[in-house]
């Protein structure tokens, strides 16, 4: 009973609350006259917070593939070398072989360029999937949490940027060799270069990836490739050769307008069938 009294009342309640916020102690005190009855009651509460994690954009995918690319090139500058020496071994042995005096510039150079272009184009495609075959780096894509769609665009945005190196290679050299004015032609050159490089980014991208998992994968890839790559190849050959005969760009507006509806069939129907393709 001198407990009671030292409690002031019969009955008290008294509560702990500890600095941790997740438990909380209750102690209920009662008195009566057999003495003192104290029960203890521990609730534990707990609060979990999630963050959800947003799944990077379909931009944002496209930009991982396409820097992984560019960082392993940047590195090791394998493609690049083997294609751009390539492209400037063509330009250089066609100078020698197919120089017909004041009209090569009009003749010759025009198919010199994407020629060079288009046999090195092949061995950065061959070379760039190739990277993908080592150490299982395939299956890792394959399975990754990216869209399919995404993955064939940053591959060839990656494919699309070794091209225009290499044609900002082979023109410049094909210019100092055939003689023909860059400066005046270099506008038209540079439209001409970017739809062409887009083009054979998507086609050697799209049928790329059916050669990984082949044994002949280099003889298969040219000879599945280099047809398809004839509209876009021949078009650019035919634009270049106007543009050096004195036709003015912009009435070669009809070639542009044709390189750009190969690009766009190219790149549509590579996001649509790159799925199916990476599956099989």
């Amino acid at each position: 009973m001198v407990l009671c009294w030292l409690l002031g009342a019969p009955r008290a309640r008294r509560v702990f609350a500890p600095p941790n916020d997740h438990v909380a102690i209750h102690r209920d005190v009662s008195c009566d006259d057999r003495g003192v009855k104290v029960v203890v009651n521990e609730t534990h509460t707990a609060t979990i917070t999630t963050t959800a994690r947003r799944a990077p954009s379909w931009v944002a995918q496209v930009l991982v593939v396409a820097g992984k690319d560019v960082a392993i090139e940047l590195a090791t500058g394998e493609v690049v070398a083997t294609s751009g020496f390539f492209a400037v071994l063509v330009v250089v042995l066609a100078s020698l072989a197919f120089y017909a005096g004041p009209e090569a510039p009009e003749r010759v150079a025009p198919g010199v360029i994407w020629l060079s272009v288009a046999f090195a184009a092949v061995l950065a495609l061959s070379r760039a999937w190739a990277r993908e075959r080592e150490e299982r780096a395939f299956e890792g894509l394959v399975v990754s949490p990216i869209s399919r769609s995404a993955l064939f665009a940053g591959k060839a945005i990656g494919v699309m940027a070794f091209t225009l190196v290499v044609e900002a290679m082979v023109i410049p050299l094909t210019a100092l060799l055939f003689g023909f004015d860059l400066v005046k032609f270099a506008p038209a050159l540079a439209l001409f270069a970017v739809l062409a490089a887009i083009g054979i980014a998507a086609t050697g991208t799209l049928f790329g990836v059916m050669t990984v998992r082949t044994r002949a994968r280099d003889l298969v890839l040219a000879a599945v490739l280099l047809p398809l790559l004839a509209p876009t190849l021949g078009t650019a050959v035919a634009a270049t050769r106007e543009l050096f005969g004195g036709v003015p760009l912009h009435d070669l507006g009809d070639y542009v307008l044709l390189l750009l509806v190969f690009d766009g069939v190219f790149v549509i129907g590579g996001m649509g069938l790159f799925g199916a393709l990476i599956e099989t």
